[in-house]
């Protein structure tokens, strides 16, 4: 998916399960698209074993209306930030939860959200530049939008929290 959206940005987050991230994210004020991916894998193409990737969401945004400080605490609303490889029962490295970017401030602003908190030194979340991206086959692009009872470690309240303000 290429950025057709002008003055935005894109970054790629990760919080477990790719469905239930991408419907909570699509929602946030400023997100303005989303598309269901693995980052940081080994291997260009969806087939074949498991390559290193987690599990992620392209969000692209207006940083105008949200600084990616904010996208870091949005994520954090759905994440158990300790938690490492793990996201309620999905359990591997591919549900690792993370923070990736091309661009640098994006790294830096998310690491002074880490820093800020008080329990900085208990977060496993990770934090690096992008180095793939591969798009998931369409049948788990905005799933949850399509399949609403599917099932997702997002509680149905948190996962629409922001539907309305969007």
């Amino acid at each position: 998916m290429k950025n057709s959206f002008p003055n935005t940005e894109e970054i790629y987050l990760a919080g477990g399960c790719l469905w239930g991230v991408q419907e909570f994210v699509r929602h946030l004020p400023g997100v303005l698209s989303t598309e269901a991916g693995r980052a940081n894998g080994t291997s260009h193409s969806l087939d074949g074993k498991y390559h290193g990737y987690a599990e992620c969401v392209r969000t692209v945004f207006d940083p105008i209306k949200v600084p990616v400080a904010r996208l870091v605490e949005y994520l954090f609303e759905i994440i158990d930030p300790y938690s490492i490889n793990q996201q309620g029962p999905d359990t591997g490295k591919k549900y690792r939860t993370g923070v990736y970017s091309q661009i640098p401030e994006h790294l830096h602003e998310a690491k002074e959200f880490i820093k800020s908190r008080k329990d900085e030194h208990r977060i496993a979340v990770e934090i690096l530049p992008l180095t793939s991206f591969i798009r998931s086959a369409n049948e788990h692009q905005d799933r949850l939008s399509r399949y609403p009872a599917e099932k997702c470690h997002i509680l149905k309240e948190l996962l629409h929290k922001y539907k309305k303000l969007n």
